[in-house]
């Protein structure tokens, strides 16, 4: 038989290889375009299962017929804002806590929150006849800091932050901060049924292995000599060190990815459902029930169940995902 061979694993792009530090990485925001209003949303993996769809792509293959396509169930409990960013010429210039945050008992185990509420950002504020907090600082740009209210699920009390972007010109995006401070941000107000996203969180972690399954090195033949599960050389004397190219033994998983162009194939709120439709997001394994908003996207997602995710606007969408069309039917 010939020799089996296969491109090298482990990409060269990623580098160094070792564990985020974070569980949520950052995103440029800016580089996302999108007509939502909020381009991003803290989401947590429930789980996998098999949805039974009606295909309504145009041109497909089954066109028409009910289908059974791989999905994973997200739970999205709903976001809040902690505090206003301002910008000027990409640079953070002040950072202000909003009203309504101080009455939060379990954001309290996150951050130190300040006693004084005079110092807190107001929606009022923001009104041109009444700028007064704001007046003196000098801004072009505007984000949130939010968390997800994840009390509400049956994972954790205390929340997650992160930076998400505003889309539209500065005078939008203060009318949405002045509309939502002290208030409930869910999903379903922004995204909808076929819509498209991006998912960005950390793979498993499965600590240090070796070039063989961290590379995909190729075992040596059973005669060879100090061992099977290693490369045959890591590099010649001169130079005189090993390059970072050599695959060797190290830390695998916890590494940042993003699953680009996930389908949306359903989302919305459980206290809706009834009957068997409400109970495929119950006793799901490793995970429990999903109690606050749900979507349900097409394929699978990085990380364990319970891991948290950031669900971004498409980054860039194409034509083939975004044409892509589903009626969910049921679960199972």
């Amino acid at each position: 038989m010939p020799t089996r061979k296969s491109p090298r694993k482990g990409s060269l792009q990623y580098w160094p290889r070792k564990r985020a530090d974070k569980f949520l990485p950052s995103v440029n925001w800016q580089a996302i375009d999108s007509d939502k209003k909020i381009k991003g949303f803290i989401c947590y993996k429930a789980g996998m299962a098999t949805a039974f769809v009606k295909d309504n792509t145009p041109d497909s293959m089954s066109q028409g017929k009910e289908i059974a396509v791989p999905v994973t169930i997200l739970e999205c409990p709903p976001l809040k804002i902690l505090s206003v960013r301002f910008y000027k010429d990409n640079d953070v210039v002040k950072d202000m806590l909003v009203e309504g945050v101080d009455k939060d008992k379990n954001l309290k185990r996150k951050i130190k929150i300040p006693s004084d509420s005079k110092k807190l950002l107001k929606s009022k504020d923001f009104d041109s006849d009444n700028n007064s907090s704001l007046k003196n600082i000098d801004y072009d740009n505007l984000t949130v800091i939010a968390y997800a209210d994840v009390s509400k699920t049956n994972l954790k009390k205390k929340p997650d932050l992160i930076e998400v972007g505003l889309s539209g010109s500065l005078e939008d995006k203060k009318n949405f901060i002045k509309e939502n401070i002290g208030k409930e941000i869910s999903i379903t107000e922004f995204f909808n049924e076929n819509d498209l996203i991006d998912l960005r969180g950390l793979t498993k972690g499965k600590g240090t292995q070796g070039p063989v399954k961290r590379f995909g090195v190729t075992l040596k033949s059973h005669k060879s000599e100090k061992g099977r599960r290693r490369p045959g050389s890591i590099g010649p004397w001169h130079p005189a060190r090993v390059t970072f190219r050599v695959p060797m033994a190290g830390q695998l998983g916890m590494f940042t990815r993003i699953s680009y162009n996930s389908n949306i194939i359903g989302l919305g709120k459980v206290q809706e459902l009834e009957g068997e439709k409400k109970n495929m997001l119950k006793d799901i394994k490793k995970y429990g029930d999903v109690k606050t908003n749900y979507i349900i996207v097409k394929g699978s997602v990085q990380g364990p169940s319970k891991r948290q995710l950031i669900a971004c606007a498409p980054l860039r969408p194409t034509k083939k995902t975004d044409k892509i069309a589903y009626d969910l039917v049921a679960i199972k």
